[in-house]
């Protein structure tokens, strides 16, 4: 009841600004002293009509759109449109010009009370990652990898636009050509000194999208902290079984640190309890530090005999007598039986090796270990004894830092200059901590960070579902396997397959966490012009070609996106209302036939040159215009159609 109630206050949203957007043509024609003859809301067989001075008033059954139908637009009685004496063809140019213009001007108009209106309300409360610069995660295969740029590093411009918001870094990228030039800064978390970068890399299809023309040139997502706080209702935010449940978390704890690094997104953790690796304490020299080395299994290493009777005689004096030796789990270097490094192994196979040991690597804690490198402790576990280093390598935990009580909890006012997502005048305090890990002497807290009680993440397919919920799921996975069987690419279909079984073995914590809000309050100006902006590379694209139109929201993604914002806030609400009017104005705008835009170009050719069009021709210039318009509004809801049912399915 109540969605279908937020359904009516977007279709009544969206008749407004068709409403307006008539009305100035209607009040136009009128001061100008054309006859009006219909005033229509919607298309097709009309489900309320009544007259008023002489107009005919229609409410029709197919709200996207209206008309106003102004005498002497055809022929009547015999009469040319020109004949007409108050017809629309019957005034000169200028007076046409002004009741063309009338209805996008009017809808240009009100975009900028609605911006207004949000400006004055104090505007919206949205995530902090929709605006950050903070890049939150990185695709390990792409190029800006390859550059070293990483998490927590600083996206400043694509393609010499300034980055706005979260949406540029999938617009740039389709907007953009086969290759874009990227600029920011990198952070070097140590000295914290920021280091200026400028590439140009090649867009690619995104790695995380099934669908076929999204691209990317990497960067993933923005960065977004990670708050452990009640849902609404006051639901619980831990998933039946979670792993997090005996971990001593509590609401308000902002998961900050796992594994030797500084969490920036949520596919960042993702990474860090799925990419196989030991969190090692290693004493090298008289320091003592933390270290993140590859897990791979026995068999893939290349070993001479004399090594692999000694794994051997290790996984006797561990207890692993019930696993194959194969599949025995282990580090990629050769120790000696006091967990001394002596020196690396390679692996069989060159790609894999490639993997374990990859350049650049992804931080400095996953760099190599060195020969006279001793391994104290693994996952948190001393170790003195090589055997029982074997041991603790075969299963996986993770150690969470989080920030507790902090004050980036609170709401804060979007000014333009970003708080530090890096707090670094506590970094000693949560050094202290993750240098203890392992040692004899380990620090639970210091300052504001806690260290939480080792957690075992359990993988996707553990969890307990639902059957229907579990039955919808495989169905969806079923669907998404015939899709990608399609592909004509066979590399890329082998990569997405193989993406896709890994889904049920993807390592999780079972929580579901929250990002902190912000107070995004732009000037009217700034809010009008960026959006106009933004119409202006999308239509560049789609001229261009490096848009397809299946991408664009059609009449039913209209309104699904004003019934979410409607759901959201009534601010939210006011923002897209005048986004949706600023684009009614300005499409409406475009010389085509058939739309407004086009009008405005008969008046000027008869302005410029002093001849009329016939009728005739103007009728042929609109009619198959109309045809495409028509048809490209099908393609569109189709597309709308096609979207929310699969994430009906999804759900």
């Amino acid at each position: 009841m109540i969605s279908f109630m937020y359904i009516i206050l977007a279709l009544l949203g969206l008749g407004v600004l068709v409403f307006i957007h008539e009305l100035g043509h209607y009040l136009a024609a009128r001061w100008v002293g054309m006859r009006v003859e219909t005033f229509s809301i919607g298309f097709g067989k009309p489900v309320y009509r009544w007259q008023h001075q002489g107009v005919e008033w229609r409410i029709c059954w197919l709200p996207f759109g209206g008309f106003v139908r102004i005498a002497g637009m055809e022929k009547e009685g015999g009469k040319e449109p020109h004949e007409i004496p108050d017809g629309f063809y019957g005034k000169k140019p200028l007076d046409r010009l002004k009741v063309v213009l009338a209805g996008p001007l009017v809808n240009i108009i009100f975009a900028f009370v609605f911006f207004m209106m949000l400006w004055g309300s104090g505007g919206r409360d949205k995530n902090f990652s929709a605006y950050t610069h903070t890049i939150g995660w990185v695709d390990t295969k792409s190029e800006l990898f390859i550059h070293g740029v990483r998490p927590g590093d600083r996206i400043t411009e694509y393609d010499g636009h300034p980055f706005n918001s979260f949406k540029d870094h999938l617009y740039a990228p389709m907007f953009g050509d086969k290759k874009i030039r990227v600029q920011g800064t990198k952070m070097d978390m140590n000295t914290k000194e920021e280091i200026p970068f400028n590439y140009l890399v090649n867009t690619y299809q995104h790695p995380s999208v099934l669908e076929d023309g999204i691209k990317t040139v990497g960067i993933l997502g923005s960065a977004s902290y990670l708050f452990y706080e009640s849902l609404p209702g006051n639901k619980a935010p831990l998933i039946e079984g979670s792993p997090m449940k005996e971990s001593g978390i509590q609401y308000g704890d902002r998961l900050y640190w796992v594994d030797g690094e500084i969490i920036f997104s949520l596919p960042h953790l993702s990474y860090l309890l799925n990419d196989g690796r030991a969190l090692l304490t290693v004493k090298r020299g008289k320091d003592v530090i933390l270290m993140r080395a590859p897990r791979v299994n026995v068999g893939e290493l290349r070993m001479d005999l004399e090594h692999r009777e000694e794994i051997s005689d290790w996984q006797y004096e561990a207890g692993l007598g019930g696993v194959k030796f194969v599949h025995l789990y282990t580090i990629p270097y050769n120790l000696n039986d006091r967990c001394m490094v002596e020196e690396t192994l390679n692996l069989i196979d060159r790609e894999r090796q490639e993997e374990v040991f990859s350049e650049p690597p992804f931080s400095q804690r996953e760099q190599a270990l060195l020969p006279g490198d001793v391994i104290i402790a693994v996952d948190g576990v001393p170790v003195t004894r090589s055997y029982e280093l074997l041991k603790q390598v075969q299963s996986r935990q993770a150690h969470i830092i989080v920030d507790r009580n902090s004050p980036a909890r609170e709401p804060i006012q979007w000014t333009g200059e970003e708080p530090s997502f890096v707090l670094a005048e506590d970094s000693e305090d949560l050094e202290a901590i993750a240098q203890s890990i392992g040692t004899k002497f380990p620090v639970s807290s210091a300052g504001r960070f806690v260290l939480l009680d080792p957690v075992i993440p359990k993988k996707r397919s553990e969890f307990t579902l639902a059957p229907e919920k579990r039955a919808l799921l495989q169905a969806e996975k079923m669907k998404q396997r015939k899709e990608i069987e399609s592909w004509k690419d066979a590399e890329k279909r082998s990569q997405a397959l193989a993406a896709l079984e890994e889904q049920d073995q993807e390592l999780l914590l079972g929580v579901w966490l929250q990002d902190r809000q912000i107070r995004y309050n732009p000037g009217p100006v700034s809010l009008f012009v960026n959006v106009c902006q933004e119409i202006w590379r999308t239509l560049s694209a789609l001229v261009f070609g490096y848009l397809h139109p299946k991408f664009m929201a059609g009449p039913i993604g209209i309104v699904q996106v004003m019934q979410v914002s409607w759901m959201v806030s009534f601010k939210e609400a006011f923002f897209w209302l005048g986004a949706i009017s600023l684009n009614l104005g300005f499409l409406n705008l475009l010389p085509i036939p058939f739309l407004d835009g086009g009008y405005v170009c008969i008046s000027l050719f008869e302005m410029v040159t002093g001849r009329r069009l016939k009728p005739k021709t103007i009728e042929r210039m609109i009619i198959p215009f109309a045809v495409l318009l028509i048809c490209l509004m099908v393609f569109l809801t189709f597309n709308d159609l096609m979207r929310i049912l699969g994430r009906f399915f999804r759900w």
